[in-house]
């Protein structure tokens, strides 16, 4: 491993654990607002089938980085829960196209809102202006390491 300085090392550590602790809080702000409980792997593939139009699973498995086998589970009970729907390829008739319902498209939808809604009140009231000020200029910086 190439030599860095302590600042960047501690800063790689401290950035990895905080967002890993945020993105799991803010997974479980939308959990609390689902009706219906979904796994974090069903969750996340929802919102990748929101996020990504039609796709087929095995292009949704490569995106997620799971096993075919593992995502058929996954949208399977999507499925069951009336999330998702599958067409036929009119490209290949042999493999599905998989798209959101209009429950899936509402249950995306009122997830993404309520974890906005969730971090924008935690901004407002855990954070000073100054504060908050401070934090978007750090994420104007952060964005570097996004186009690396």
């Amino acid at each position: 491993m190439p030599q860095v300085s302590d600042s960047a090392a501690r800063a790689a550590r401290d950035l990895r654990v905080v967002f890993s602790r945020l993105r799991r809080r803010i997974r479980e702000v939308a959990r609390d607002a689902d009706e219906g409980v979904l796994t974090p792997s069903q969750e996340s593939a929802l919102a990748l089938v929101g996020k990504h139009g039609a796709a087929t699973a095995s292009a949704l498995a490569s995106a997620e980085g799971v096993r075919p086998q593992s995502m058929a589970t996954t949208l399977a009970a999507l499925d069951r829960h009336g999330l998702i729907r599958r067409t036929p390829d009119p490209d290949d008739g042999r493999r599905q196209l998989v798209t959101l319902t209009e429950d899936g498209r509402a249950r995306v939808a009122d997830n993404r809102q309520a974890r906005e809604e969730w971090l924008a009140l935690a901004f407002e009231d855990r954070f000073t202006e100054q504060e908050r000020q401070t934090v978007l200029e750090a994420l104007r910086l952060m964005e570097r390491l996004s186009h690396l």
